[in-house]
Parts: structure tokens; sequence; C-alpha cells
């Protein structure tokens, strides 16, 4: 599995921002569903919290995707 890198605008990304903001899940509907279903895994454990702040460090896997989160600048 390839790890894209994403660089955070702020100081965090909700999940489901995250999800559409790298094209992974289609929707905010789409996102929300996904997460719900259990399919985000945030740093090695699933993560049902579709509002779960993704900070500097974090790896997210989903659907065959890793990213990993990156600091701003």
């Amino acid at each position: 599995m390839d790890t894209t890198d994403f660089a955070l605008r702020g100081d965090y990304i909700t999940l489901d921002a995250l999800l559409k903001a790298t094209g992974w899940a289609s929707s905010g509907g789409d996102a929300k569903a996904a997460i719900a279903d259990g399919r985000a895994v945030v740093n090695g454990e699933a993560e049902t919290r579709r509002g779960r702040k993704l900070r500097a460090g974090d790896v997210v896997e989903f659907d065959g995707h890793r990213a990993a989160i990156q600091a701003a600048g």
C-alpha cells in the first residue's frame, strides 16, 4: 500500500473532511457512511467518529489507501 503525504492547512483536519479532500469519498454522506461502517483506520485502530481530529503524525488507512498527515508549512 502506497502512502500519500497530506499537508495540513491548519492545526487539524477531521476524518470525514480528509476522505473528501483526498477523493477517497465522493461526498460527505459517503464519507459519513464509510466511517460509520468502520472502514477507516487511524493509527492502526478502527475509527467510527467522523469528526475525529487528525493532526500531524497521524496515519489514516481507507479502502487500500494510506495517508500520512504532515504539518502545515
